[in-house]
Order: C-alpha cells, then sequence, then structure tokens
C-alpha cells in the first residue's frame, strides 16, 4: 500500500498530465493530444489492471477471514451445546445458578459477535458495491 506522501505524488502529477491534456485541446495540437489520449491509455489499462488485482487479493483476504470467524463461531457454539449437555445431566442448585449466570454471559457475549458478524457483512457489502462501481467505472472507460 503506498504511503500518503506518495499517493499525494502520484495526484499531483496526474493533475499535471490533465493540464497538458486541456493545454494541448486549447492549442489545437492534434498530434499532441493522440500522443496524450495514448498515453492516458495505457495508464487507464495499467490503473485497471492493478484495481483488478487488488480487488481479487481482497476478495480472498475477505474470503478466508470469513471462513475463519465462521469456524470461530460454529465452534464456540459447539463448546456451548456441550456445556449446556452438561449442565443438563448435573442437579446441583449453586452450580445451577453459577451456569444461568455463565449461560446469560454467554448469550451477551453471542450476541456481541453476531452484531460484529453483521457489521462485517455491511462493510462487505460497501466493499462489493464500491469494486462493482470500479468494474462498471474501467468497463466504460475501455469502451
Amino acid at each position: 500500500m503506498k504511503s500518503l506522501s506518495e499517493q499525494l505524488t502520484e495526484l499531483s502529477d496526474r493533475t499535471r498530465h490533465v493540464e497538458d491534456v486541456v493545454g494541448a485541446a486549447r492549442e489545437k495540437n492534434r498530434a499532441r493530444l493522440e500522443a496524450q489520449r495514448e498515453s492516458i491509455k495505457t495508464s487507464a489499462e495499467a490503473g485497471a489492471a492493478k484495481a483488478s488485482e487488488q480487488i481479487a487479493q481482497a476478495e480472498a483476504g475477505a474470503e478466508a477471514r470469513w471462513n475463519a470467524v465462521r469456524s470461530s463461531v460454529n465452534e464456540r457454539f459447539s463448546e456451548l451445546r456441550a456445556e449446556a449437555e452438561q449442565r443438563r445431566a448435573e442437579r446441583d442448585v449453586r452450580k445451577a445458578e453459577h451456569r444461568a449466570d455463565r449461560a446469560e454471559e454467554d448469550a451477551v457475549d453471542a450476541i456481541d459477535v453476531a452484531l460484529l458478524v453483521i457489521d462485517q457483512a455491511e462493510y462487505a457489502i460497501a466493499d462489493a458495491v464500491i469494486a462493482r462501481a470500479e468494474a462498471d467505472e474501467f468497463a466504460s472507460s475501455r469502451s
């Protein structure tokens, strides 16, 4: 990932390039405009390829993280079910109270996990919408 300074430098360079294109258009220098158009096309294609690669990497990373979260959640719920079976086998009132407290805490934790997963889903949705918009922009710029 580029640093902010590098990104700002790239933005500045691109701005100067756009100024050159506008200057050529004002001068009606067709040869210069055609050369700049080819340069822009090459740059846009490189940017599209880079963005596609970054999107693919992000998708793979997101899928791996989601699978890890899913596995962790499934494991925790399996533990909770096993503990519930064990609780049913025991009949001590004091232990039952303690287990009830723990079960309530587990329920709170499960809700927290559910909220976290919802947050992650919302983030993934926003990321997907942005990726689709970028893909559409790249597709329309290639037309």
